[in-house]
């Protein structure tokens, strides 16, 4: 039976849909722009892309869709360990890095910060909440994020509770029980809105439930795009998809989030969803979309802790207008840059070296 879960068929990853990985690529530079832009617009409305956070949604659902397809039905012969495990390889690496990426930046902040405000047991014991997935929102100078040393991270934690419901229960679920589930989760996911005023919860000390209903619906409506196979096909191509997904995101901040914001998540995202693993792609086109979904996840993964040089440097010189428009898109270019060199110098060889060592026993 051990050899049977460590088989190569049952290890190995099952092909991409391209065009998902490429659309996965736009949310993750979206996240990185309205990070640089809440930073400087508090006022969300007057913010360009004011509902960027909300790919963190698209992020969710996407991953419904794919943990699905690539393990509905293999996860019974795989079992739960060699499930957590392929889990951990794939995301856990960057979860490491970008706490000690977190954990440079709070001590070398050349623009302001206060390290000597926290002793040194506290800093290791943040820093160790964070690469464990511990939610420890205890770091004042860092908005109280439930990761201090990583704020994104907080998504992860509520990754990793999706994929623990998904090995536990969620794959022996029909899709009747499904669907019902997903309806249960969008009422959740409303009445959390509603009283919030947004869906922008999740990240820190007083919102952390939030993500946990931002989780549940869109994780299961990704799993029921799967198994309904709700794919639609069309010939938008990536540019025609990738233009609707950024709509989400540059969609008005306004007083009526908490009716646009659950058509998002409830109606479009899934929709989006559905057009992406429908859409045609010629050759070219593929491999960018394939480069953009492997940069995604070390992007979103180690982009925040220059957020907080960033913000430290704007609290001390408020640039103006024309300059932040410099500032952030060279930021954006470099923060690109950096996740690639991670991802080639530290990720890919990381999760190669793990995933030999697991096939080896």
């Amino acid at each position: 039976m051990e050899q049977e879960k460590l088989s190569p068929g049952l290890l190995q990853t099952k092909q991409h849909f391209e065009i998902l990985d490429g659309m996965r690529g736009i949310a993750a530079i979206s996240v990185v722009i309205f990070h640089f832009m809440e930073v400087a617009y508090t006022d969300y409305s007057q913010n360009f892309i004011g509902h960027g956070f909300l790919a963190v949604d698209f992020f969710f659902c996407l991953s419904g869709f794919v943990i699905a397809y690539a393990y509905d039905d293999r996860i019974a012969k795989m079992g739960m360990v060699e499930f957590f495990k392929s889990r951990l390889i794939r995301l856990h690496p960057l979860v490491i890095f970008g706490s000690v990426i977190g954990l440079v930046t709070f001590f070398f902040a050349p623009f302001g910060g206060h390290p000597e405000a926290y002793s040194t047991g506290r800093i290791i014991v943040i820093f160790l909440a964070s690469i464990f997935m511990i939610p420890f929102p205890v770091v004042p100078d860092r908005a109280f994020n439930c990761f201090g040393f990583n704020a994104p991270a907080w998504s992860l934690f509520w990754e990793y509770v999706a994929n623990i419901v998904f090995a536990v229960v969620l794959w022996r679920v029909g899709r009747r029980l499904l669907f019902a589930l997903a309806i249960i989760a969008a009422i959740v996911l409303c009445i959390v809105c509603y009283r919030a005023g947004n869906l922008m919860g999740g990240w820190g000390k007083g919102n952390e439930w939030d993500g946990g209903a931002r989780v549940a619906f869109s994780f299961l409506a990704g799993m029921l795009v799967y198994r309904s196979n709700w794919i639609i096909k069309n010939g938008l191509g990536f540019l025609g998809v990738g233009i609707l997904l950024l709509l989400a995101f540059v969609s008005p901040f306004s007083k009526w989030n908490w009716i646009s914001e659950p058509l998002i998540i409830i109606v479009y995202f899934p929709f989006m969803v559905a057009l992406g693993a429908g859409a045609n792609l010629s050759d070219g086109v593929r491999k960018f979309c394939v480069f953009a979904g492997k940069l995604s996840y070390p992007l979103y993964m180690t982009h925040y802790a220059f957020i907080w040089l960033f913000a430290t440097y704007f609290a001390a010189n408020k640039p103006g207008a024309g300059k932040l428009a410099v500032i952030i898109t060279c930021g954006a270019a470099l923060l690109i840059g950096f996740a690639w060199i991670v991802m080639v110098v530290y990720d890919t060889p990381v999760r190669a070296y793990l995933s030999r060592k697991r096939k080896q026993g």
